[in-house]
């Protein structure tokens, strides 16, 4: 997820980008935190237990709050204000359906909404999360229908939001067919028993073993 303006480098890894409209954190935010919280449709849990369920420190969760209050002042997300402030990121295409994913992967009790306890641990597999841990975020989200298994569709779904999310200025000769060529030669790789579906070890195992495939996984992740 990306919220506007102010670029928190959490760390060095590429993915995702996150910026909020912030300033640096000072005693009197934390009061003003402490203040807000207590009107907000949702309080988050404490910061000690989400330090806890994460990999960020006490104080890199006061920034993150902090943005997604910013950005969301009911303490709560939903898919219309998601695909807004994302849509912002890529003018040149439509980011919508990817969009409508995306917050469907991070809405873990899919009750509509994304809370900041959903937000922030989404973003802690994402960012620091182990190798095998961000190929389990990344199957879940090409498995659509959540019946644990990626089938042709699904992933092409996925493929075909991706390109029309870039846009035609980042992929001047795309072509309808090219997000179809492209399941095509995952699924000759991953679908090894020739199922017609992939299963997640069979996701994971596949990205492990081939360099390419592992380098394409993190191109899409730099759009999460």
């Amino acid at each position: 997820m990306i919220l506007q303006n102010r670029k928190i480098n959490l760390n060095n890894h590429p993915t995702p980008s996150v910026t909020f409209k912030s300033h640096p954190y000072t005693d009197s935010d934390k009061i003003d935190d402490e203040l807000e919280m207590t009107m907000v449709c949702h309080r988050p849990e404490g910061l000690e237990q989400l330090e806890a369920q994460t990999n960020f420190t006490k104080r890199e969760l006061q920034i993150l709050y902090r943005g997604f209050k910013n950005e969301c002042p009911s303490g709560v997300v939903n898919e219309e204000t998601f695909k807004h402030i994302y849509a912002q990121f890529f003018p040149h295409g439509d980011a919508s359906t990817y969009a409508h994913y995306l917050f469907n992967a991070f809405d873990t009790t899919n009750n509509g909404s994304i809370k900041f306890e959903e937000f922030v641990m989404g973003l802690s597999t994402l960012l620091r999360g182990t190798m095998r841990e961000k190929l389990e975020w990344t199957f879940h989200l090409y498995d659509i229908n959540n019946d644990g298994y990626i089938n042709r569709e699904e992933m092409t779904e996925i493929v075909r939001a991706i390109y029309d999310m870039m846009g035609k200025y980042t992929y001047p000769a795309l072509k309808g067919d090219v997000p179809k060529q492209h399941v095509d030669a995952f699924f000759q790789k991953m679908d090894k028993n020739k199922a017609g579906v992939v299963t997640l070890e069979e996701f994971i195992v596949a990205c492990q073993e081939d360099e390419m495939m592992m380098r394409s996984m993190q191109l899409f992740e730099n759009v999460m």
